[in-house]
Formats: structure tokens, sequence, C-alpha cells
């Protein structure tokens, strides 16, 4: 169940087990034995790297429902707030600009 979400997840985001591994900071036998459901009950501090990754909360992985699409982001988009964390820029940067975007947008 935990596991098949996290791999549906992992695919919808078009990543790699390795890729998810290296992101979350986990083993990636690990993840892999959470997904086949050979670990069916994962530490709350694992399940929140792996939602950090998808941009979701470990509670979401939880749940018993699909995840909605709309609520996950491609990986192009992740690759993109990736690096502008590895760049540096905070997240109030980031927010400002989101902010100074809407108001130019007349949002």
């Amino acid at each position: 169940m935990i596991g098949e979400r996290i791999k549906k997840l992992r695919l919808q985001h078009g990543m790699s087990l390795t890729e998810l591994a290296e992101r979350a900071g986990i083993a990636k036998s690990y993840i892999s034995s959470i997904e086949r459901g050979l670990q069916s009950n994962p530490s709350i501090q694992v399940l929140e790297k792996i939602a950090g990754v998808f941009n979701t909360t470990a509670e979401n992985l939880l749940k018993e429902d699909d995840i909605s699409p709309t609520k996950t982001i491609d990986s192009e988009w992740m690759n993109i707030l990736q690096e502008a964390i590895n760049s540096g820029i905070p997240k109030e940067e980031l927010m400002k600009f989101i902010e100074f975007n809407k108001y130019k947008q007349g949002k």
C-alpha cells in the first residue's frame, strides 16, 4: 500500500529508484524494499524524507486513497526548485519573487 503509492509517485515524476534514494538521502535498497512491500512500516522520518522529494507530506503518503496528480509536481519543476535550493536562494526570496509576479499579473 504505502510502497505502491511511493512507486506511483516516483514514476509520475519520471524518477528512477536511484534518483529518489539520492534526493531523499535513503538507501536505494531500503526504498526498493518499501516499494516491493517487504518493508511495510517505514519510520515517519523516512516517510517525511520521501514526501519532501515529491513536495507532499508523510500524511498524504499514508492516505488510503490515491494521491491526486494535481498535488504532485512534474520532475522539471522539481529540478528547477532543487537548483534554486542548491544555488542558495532562501525560501523568503523565492516567496518575494512569487508575490511580485502575482502583483505584476494583477492577481
